[in-house]
């Protein structure tokens, strides 16, 4: 049916190297949005803190940490960014620019925002701080995906065992959050209600907005898009 108008074709994620990511163009566009998502990402982290309703599975381990070592729960995300890209080496996993910057600023962005954002004592603005953080963290993991320029250091353990095991995407992921999440309680971290939502809804929302969020890049003759 002809006169009918058509939704764009979302630009695909491209497989590229720590080399190529800075060579793919558009870096005028692409390091703003990088950094702009992955500081809203430690934004959102300290809003399901200051929640205290529950957090992201790797966000339990990170307050559980933080009860135990005299660190913040910001200096908790920045150390174990770098005990997980030490994982990186065996797996062959290639840090990029995006993938340090993930390491150091979600962490400061936590922290920053912890020191202005106080906790609530009544129930509806901490369910109000716990949905707006899952959302929250979710257009920035859009935002900092959709850059093209390196995964996060979690997200790379997750593609490498994915490739090194032949095991799914899903099934790696959810076995990592487990454990995470398991080695959280134990550590006495902040779990609750949250961490369900945020485990059910991160997913979709991150889809969602994904395709209106990834910038269309150069990539090297003979590589196709992912």
């Amino acid at each position: 049916m002809t006169g009918l108008p058509t939704r764009p074709t979302p630009a695909p994620l491209a497989d590229l190297g720590p080399l190529d990511q800075l060579r793919a163009g558009r870096l005028g566009r692409r390091l703003p949005q990088l950094l702009f998502g992955l500081l809203l990402y430690g934004a959102s982290l300290a809003m399901m803190a200051r929640g205290g309703l529950g957090m992201a599975p790797w966000d339990v381990l990170h307050s559980g940490l933080a009860r135990h070592l005299p660190i913040t729960l910001g200096q908790a995300v920045v150390l174990m960014s770098f005990v997980v890209l030490l994982a990186w080496i065996p797996l062959r996993e290639r840090p990029g620019l995006g993938t340090l910057a993930n390491a150091v600023l979600v962490g400061l962005a936590a922290d920053l925002t912890l020191a202005v954002l106080a906790a609530p004592d009544a129930l509806v603005p901490r369910i109000a701080l716990m949905v707006g953080g899952v959302v929250l963290n979710g257009v920035a993991t859009a935002l900092y995906i959709g850059a093209q320029l390196g995964r996060g250091p979690r997200d790379g353990l997750m593609t490498g065992l994915h490739h090194r095991t032949g095991r799914s995407l899903r099934v790696v992921r959810t076995v990592l959050e487990l454990l995470v999440l398991g080695a959280g309680l134990l550590l006495g971290g902040t779990a609750g209600i949250g961490t369900l939502v945020y485990a059910v809804a991160i997913g979709p929302v991150a889809q969602a907005v994904l395709p209106h969020l990834t910038v269309p890049v150069s990539t090297p003759a003979g590589r196709p898009p992912r």
